[in-house]
């Protein structure tokens, strides 16, 4: 997955910085909670310091929110406590966790994950297998293309002297076709007015 180290660094920060466009998050938010019930078993991938899995907490049976950054999990694991939330899990884990099953959630998350990984299809397909048949893969997802792709070198030097992660450059149409490929059914993509991060939900079929 992504440099731990990096996220380890910056995770203090990360924690303070203020949400970008709160309104664009909030209708996130509500989009992914039309879709839980009491009895929702999810997990979320790239989980930061927490945020939006504890914003979910109290639609849901339980929460498993995993991050390959120790610091960002210790944040997480704060929060929840000073909330008083005990349905989230929070753990130092990478997509390939092994004691996960397959069929066994009703939503895979993955916010700001997929373009910091060098090879996307791998986690799409994990999601695919972790869900239950029915169950939603909801992501918020950079798509770096145009002129972003300028930048690519620059970006590059950079994390070489470990002042940025990774990061994969694709657009949304085949952010799409990678969903499609796996076996998803697209139900909702949503490019907020002057955002790079497009906001899908898929459903594994049922059959």
């Amino acid at each position: 997955m992504t440099d731990a180290g990096f996220w380890n660094r910056t995770a203090e920060k990360y924690a303070a910085s203020p949400i970008g466009d709160e309104a664009a998050y909030q209708a996130k938010l509500e989009k992914t909670q039309a879709l839980l019930t009491p009895d929702s078993r999810v997990i979320e991938f790239g989980c930061g310091t927490g945020t939006t899995a504890l914003y979910h907490a109290p639609f849901v049976k339980s929460i498993l929110a995993t991050d390959i950054s120790e610091k960002m999990i210790e944040i997480a694991w704060s929060k929840a406590q000073s909330a008083g939330i005990e349905n989230v899990t929070f753990e130092v884990a990478g997509l390939d966790a092994p004691e996960l099953t397959d069929n066994s959630f009703d939503m895979v998350m993955m916010h700001s994950l997929l373009h910091l990984l060098r090879e996307r299809e791998p986690a799409i397909g994990r999601a695919y297998d972790l869900l239950k048949p029915g169950g939603y893969f909801v992501a918020s997802t950079a798509c770096l293309t145009g002129f972003m792709r300028l930048l690519k070198p620059a970006l590059t030097v950079a994390r070489w002297f470990g002042a940025l992660p990774y990061v994969a450059f694709f657009n949304q149409r085949q952010l799409i076709a990678d969903l499609r490929s796996t076996g998803f059914e697209i139900v909702e993509e949503w490019l907020p007015e002057g955002h790079k991060a497009v906001f899908t939900i898929a459903r594994k079929p049922l059959g």
